[in-house]
């Protein structure tokens, strides 16, 4: 019989007019081993704000805290686990009816220990990111 483990997800959404709010809190639970009444958790609440400037261009900001102590989802072979803030910004531009690009900027923090690597692979406690995407829905 393998390791008992569960899921649980919650996310409340508002949206008036041009603007939309989510708050969300998600958390998880595996058996420590097979047979024991010990659980490791995780758990991720996260608060998104959504801005639509027009029909075609919207900007949005999250920020979020992901806790996984046990290392159960995200391994980091450090003594505090993966215990992470995280922010980003991000602009949407409608570019055709099922074409969105975005712009994101994001950062990533570790509140304990410094699970992430720099450009020089030196670890480090924070993580930052600009990327773009362009999204074609069927």
């Amino acid at each position: 019989m393998p390791q008992k483990s569960g899921y649980i997800t919650k996310h409340v959404r508002i949206a008036v007019k041009k603007l939309g709010l989510i708050a969300g809190f998600d958390i998880g639970a595996q058996q420590a081993a097979k047979g024991s009444n010990r659980y490791n958790t995780w758990y991720s609440p996260v608060l998104i704000a959504r801005y639509a400037i027009s029909e075609k261009v919207a900007i949005a900001g999250r920020a979020e805290y992901y806790s996984d102590e046990s290392e159960v989802i995200i391994p980091t072979g450090t003594p505090n686990g993966f215990q992470t803030f995280g922010y980003s910004v991000n602009l949407d531009v409608k570019v055709r009816e099922r074409v969105l690009w975005r712009l994101e900027g994001r950062v990533l923090d570790s509140n304990r220990d410094p699970i992430f690597t720099d450009s020089d692979g030196n670890p480090t406690e924070r993580n930052v990111f600009v990327g773009t995407s362009l999204s074609i829905s069927m």
